[in-house]
């Protein structure tokens, strides 16, 4: 969780930047958008914000603020997925995680979205053009940046054993459900490996678990043969089938 509001605070001051230079914005998508002949519709996506920063930019001080701007909505992206995999979730935080990724999805339509006090970025739009064709496009970024922390003010809220990563909860419970493992040599009356109990094994983290599954599966399918990745893998004395054999 503190990774995750240390990357929240770096986008943050990453946004105060930008916003600082929110005029130089708005020129910036002024000229892009008569390059485009696209001056009617408004500014609705951060896909479309792409298309005239790839196709219509041709100068060095506009196309340096599109990118910041596709940049923080990039890292916004992929702050999004880092919580996602943070924890299962509960429907406070699940709609709150929902509204953010829907968001800073490249083909939302960003033009009814408004951001409110304290925040006044569409009060520093010079006119009614301006707000009717910018408002969404710079209340973007504000609006997200609240859901976020209004996830992780939940999220904290939550009893600390959730707080595991979904990734190694899933590979605790495989691995719960997989305690009997194979052994290189053993085989059942079909020729089958066969599944035997292990005796005991050094105790390892959660995370590690799941990492060490992930790499052996990994390196499982690089291998080509189950009997090969076995013998790479699993460790240990052979122990013949029989009473011990599930």
């Amino acid at each position: 969780m503190n990774e995750i509001k240390e990357s929240l605070r770096n986008i943050e001051q990453t946004y105060k930047i930008f916003q600082q230079q929110q005029f130089t914005f708005i020129t910036a998508l002024e000229h892009t958008r008569e390059n485009a002949h696209d001056k009617i519709k408004p500014v609705s996506s951060i896909g479309q914000v792409q298309t005239y920063t790839d196709h219509y930019c041709n100068n060095s001080t506009d196309k340096r603020i599109l990118l910041l701007f596709l940049s923080i909505c990039s890292d916004l992206n992929k702050l999004c997925q880092r919580l996602e995999s943070l924890h299962p979730g509960n429907s406070v935080t699940n709609a709150l995680l929902d509204k953010c990724k829907t968001l800073v999805s490249h083909s939302n339509d960003l033009s009814g979205i408004r951001a409110k006090y304290p925040h006044d970025v569409v009060n520093h739009l010079s006119c009614d053009e301006a707000r009717n064709h910018y408002g969404g496009v710079v209340s973007l970024i504000p609006i997200v940046l609240d859901s976020m922390k209004e996830w992780v003010a939940h999220t904290e809220k939550l009893p600390r054993n959730m707080l595991h990563s979904v990734s190694a909860r899933k590979a605790a419970v495989y691995n719960q459900a997989e305690q009997p493992i194979r052994r290189v040599g053993d085989r059942d009356h079909l020729g089958r490996p066969a599944f035997i109990t292990e005796g005991t094994q050094t105790y390892i983290s959660l995370t590690e678990k799941a990492r060490e599954r992930e790499d052996r599966r990994v390196k499982l399918k690089q291998l080509g043969g189950l009997g090969r990745a076995i013998r790479k893998f699993l460790d240990g004395p052979w122990r013949p089938p029989g009473k011990h054999a599930f």
